[in-house]
């Protein structure tokens, strides 16, 4: 059903998502609602569709409804004064949404190896109003491999990673919280978003939650080898 959400206007795509029980909580359609996809892809004409968009160097913005599964299934963890980490941030749309969610007194911290789209990213949250968030260091956006995390913001109650590892990378087990979740695509050719939960005591538990198709996370080089 997620093909059938698409909208003409931001408040109908997140209803259609809701229609579709992609969206469940009133919280994240709260938070979703509150972030224009407009101000994060290239083509306004196509903000409200239900499909990944690409953003340039090799990067694409997923789509709204892959979105709103990652905010649900990391919900149980973001509360308000929460730390979080997006691996692979992009655009900075998921930034902003899970920004919503934690706030107040949360931090959200956004991470990808292309510098020009950490730029554009902060460009497109300051368009969405979230100029006060960045200079108070409720989101914070850096320039690095995400595959080691940003150790400087941890520990984090949720990790988000918008890119399928072949692996789960340990540095972002190590950064995660007693409790917390990862929500991260793990594969190659076949792709689980696999729940990573670490408990009070440390104890790690997996689970695959969904199949999924995702760009793969790599380095810098390889990623801008991708025609998009």
């Amino acid at each position: 059903m997620a093909w059938r959400s698409s909208g003409r206007t931001n408040a109908q795509l997140i209803g259609n998502l809701a229609t579709n029980g992609i969206v469940h909580s009133e919280r994240v359609m709260r938070a979703m609602k509150s972030v224009d996809r407009a101000n994060y892809v290239p083509s306004w004409e196509e903000a409200y569709e239900d499909s990944p968009q690409p953003i340039g160097y090799g990067a694409t913005i997923s789509a709204p409804h892959m979105h709103a599964y990652a905010s649900e299934h990391l919900l149980p963890y973001l509360k308000q004064g929460s730390r979080v980490l997006d691996v692979g941030s992009g655009s900075g749309y998921l930034v902003a949404v899970l920004h919503e969610l934690v706030k107040p007194g949360g931090t959200v911290v956004g991470i990808d190896h292309i510098p020009e789209l950490v730029e554009n990213s902060v460009e497109n949250l300051k368009k969405d109003g979230r100029a006060e968030a960045l200079e108070k260091g409720e989101i914070i956006m850096v320039a690095g491999d995400g595959r080691l995390g940003y150790p400087t913001g941890g520990p984090y109650d949720t990790i988000h990673v918008g890119a399928a590892a072949p692996t789960v990378p340990q540095a972002l087990i190590d950064q995660l919280a007693r409790p917390g979740r990862i929500f991260i695509p793990v594969g190659n050719f076949l792709q689980y978003v696999e729940h990573i939960d670490k408990d009070e005591h440390g104890n790690i538990h997996r689970e695959k939650v969904m199949g999924v198709r995702y760009v793969p996370l790599t380095d810098k080089e390889s990623q801008l080898e991708f025609p998009f």
